[in-house]
């Protein structure tokens, strides 16, 4: 059974950080890119950053360059999501996908709100 259960989101003020994990399950994770979306009330989902399966390359939104990192450990088949200077705007929720050719995993979601 594949699962995909992300966890770290919460409530942060402005400037700060959170690190959000995906822990994965049922499927050969280090064979898969692996990327974070969100998506806001009333917007799209859209892509905020993905690795590959190699670790070898990362790709980033423009609006969180220079603030989130993503990175993962095959050992312990999980994704992470560095996120730094965090602002208003980045309040979503925010999902992780595994995806290998044409099959695509997504998780749950983990509500990130950046708010004074």
């Amino acid at each position: 059974q594949v699962q995909l259960v992300e966890s770290g989101g919460g409530l942060v003020q402005p400037g700060g950080s959170l690190r959000l994990s995906c822990a994965a399950s049922g499927f050969t994770f280090s064979s898969y890119a692996m990327s974070w979306y969100r998506q806001a009330p009333g917007k799209e989902r859209e892509l905020v950053a993905t690795i590959t399966s190699t670790n070898k390359n990362t790709d980033y939104a423009d609006s969180v360059k220079g603030r989130f990192t993503i990175s993962r450990d095959n050992a312990k088949n999980t994704v992470y999501l560095q996120m730094n200077s965090l602002k208003p705007e980045d309040t979503a929720l925010y999902y992780c996908k595994a995806q290998r050719g044409l099959r695509t995993y997504w998780g749950q979601g983990t509500q990130v709100t950046v708010s004074s």
